[in-house]
C-alpha cells in the first residue's frame, strides 16, 4: 500500500542544543534505512518550511502507524497521511498494463 505523508517539525527553540543534534541524527539513520529497505520510497522538502512530504510503500496501514511512531522526531510532528491508489490517466499504469 502507498501513502503520502506530509510532516510539518516543529522542535521547540529551548530544547537543549546537543538533544537536538542527537534526535535529529537519529531521524535522519532511521530514515535512511528505511530509504535502502524500500519503504520509503521518496522524501522531498517542503521549501521554506521544516517539513517533508514523503511515499512510504507498507503492507498496511499497521505497518505506517509503527514507522511513523518510531521516528525520533515524531513528539515534535503534525503528521498528515493520505493513501493513494492507482490513478487510470497515469502513463507508468498503462505501461505496466501493455
Amino acid at each position: 500500500m502507498l501513502f503520502a505523508v506530509k510532516m510539518d517539525v516543529e522542535i521547540p527553540r529551548d530544547l537543549d542544543e546537543q538533544v537536538r543534534a542527537e534526535v535529529v541524527a537519529r531521524e535522519k539513520a532511521y530514515c535512511q534505512e528505511l530509504q535502502k529497505s524500500g519503504t520509503w520510497v521518496h522524501i522531498w522538502r517542503c521549501v521554506g518550511q521544516y517539513a517533508n512530504i514523503s511515499v512510504f510503500d507498507v503492507a498496511d496501514n499497521e505497518e505506517l502507524h509503527r514507522i511513523l511512531w518510531n521516528l525520533p522526531l515524531f513528539p515534535y510532528m503534525k503528521i498528515d497521511v493520505t493513501a493513494l491508489a492507482q490513478h487510470p490517466s497515469d502513463l507508468a499504469a498503462a505501461e505496466v498494463a501493455a
